[in-house]
């Protein structure tokens, strides 16, 4: 549509079986039910008891209505960021106890930034690995920007480390899954492992809906149908699932934060797939960046309450399309970035050769903070250094929430 090209035939082989799952239900999951509290400290787990009620409350009124909930998700608020270097090796006993928790009640838990922009803590990323390799369900943050300051050196400095230290702590770096240096990330946002929580008790929810993009896509003839068709589909299903979420919000005596209408993508939901329905060429061609875009100024306009993100993700390690066109070679790691100008994420998930120094991470992650404070976003960066791969080579990995994907060259 945008491009000269067809579409390319893995799209028109699943235009069918989108079309179906489409007219058969809403069209899309939901990512993560996200409830937002605050805890005295790593040792309280008290208000834990009262979201998880919460959480598997509202996961039984949301499938009565006839929709698929994937993961539920607690986010407090930072617990750590302030903390000193004792401190924070004082709390990893009782982090690692609320994994356990955690894990037993099947919910996934976010402290938040354990790091702030200014945070000059040298055992971080020994600290940082050593949470990830003994935790399964607790993600967590650096902050790397502030809207007053812009880049923080420190801040991309520790986080560069601290995605090295992570990476040789954990089977195939698997832990960086559970880490991203965040820039201008908001409170609120549900999805991890940005996502924090500031004042009274809350709930978000994030989105997985690239087939709605298919669909809508599917027999356009000009870009502005397509857009118009979009905007029309998503807030057609998006409105009954905001009035039945302010409800049970309502209930629980919990603030409403809204939508991260950002379209999640998974294995078998594929935003990479959903862009080449609009451009009709191979992802990472001409006109990819248009595309982006358009689908972008959507997300954007569309008429619910919005929170978090909000915009295009494209996170390598967990789209199959994406995954197969970064093998192709048709992008590499700096077409991503300026692909984030006009996206809402920024790096995610981006598998890069398991001998990248710390200081290479760095660059690429003041690019992401840079980009975030000049066009005033949030955006995140979570590097993927897979230990033992170099570029070109195949990683894999047994995590079901990510496909085999050829390691990308930085350059």
């Amino acid at each position: 549509m945008l491009g000269a090209a067809a579409v390319s035939p893995l799209v028109r082989s699943r235009e069918l079986g989108e079309g179906a799952r489409d007219a058969a239900g809403p069209g899309f999951r939901i990512r993560t039910i996200t409830a937002g509290i605050t805890l005295h400290g790593p040792a309280d787990t008290e208000p834990l008891r009262a979201a998880f009620a919460f959480l598997k409350g509202a996961k039984h009124t949301l499938a009565d209505a006839g929709y698929e909930v994937q993961t539920l998700r607690i986010a407090t608020q930072p617990l750590l960021e302030s903390a000193s270097t004792r401190a924070r090796a004082d709390a990893l006993p009782a982090l690692q106890a609320l994994d356990r928790i955690m894990v037993a009640e099947g919910v996934l838990l976010s402290i938040g930034p354990a790091l702030g922009p200014d945070g000059d803590d040298p055992e971080f990323p020994t600290w940082a690995a050593e949470l990830a390799r003994t935790t399964q369900n607790v993600s967590f943050s650096s902050r790397v920007a502030s809207p007053e300051r812009g880049a923080s050196p420190r801040g991309v400095t520790a986080a560069g480390e601290a995605m090295v230290a992570i990476a040789h702590a954990t089977p195939g770096g698997i832990g960086n899954f559970r880490f991203a240096a965040a820039a201008n990330v908001p409170a609120g946002t549900p999805f991890f492992p940005v996502a924090y929580h500031s004042g009274s008790d809350a709930v978000a929810i994030g989105l997985e809906s690239p087939p709605v993009l298919s669909a809508a896509f599917a027999g356009a003839n000009t870009l502005a149908e397509a857009k118009q068709r979009l905007t029309q589909s998503l807030e057609s299903r998006l409105g009954p699932l905001e009035r039945l979420m302010r409800s049970v919000a309502h209930h629980d005596e919990r603030a409403y934060l809204g939508i991260d209408v950002s379209p999640a993508p998974g294995k078998d939901a594929s935003i990479g797939e959903a862009i080449e329905a609009l451009t009709g060429v191979p992802f990472g061609s001409a006109s990819t960046l248009a595309g982006c875009a358009a689908i972008t100024d959507v997300l954007k306009g569309v008429r619910v309450k919005t929170c978090g993100y909000s915009g295009l993700m494209l996170p390598v390690l967990e789209d199959p399309v994406l995954a197969q066109r970064a093998g192709e070679g048709r992008f590499s790691v700096r077409e991503l970035l300026l692909y984030s100008s006009v996206c809402g994420t920024g790096l995610d998930v981006v598998p890069l050769a398991g001998d990248t120094p710390a200081d290479r991470l760095a660059g690429l992650i003041v690019d992401v903070a840079a980009l975030s404070t000049k066009l005033r976003k949030p955006l995140s960066a979570r590097l993927f250094p897979v230990p033992g791969r170099k570029v070109g080579e195949v990683a894999k990995f047994a995590n079901p929430y990510l496909t085999d994907c050829a390691v990308m060259k930085l350059e």
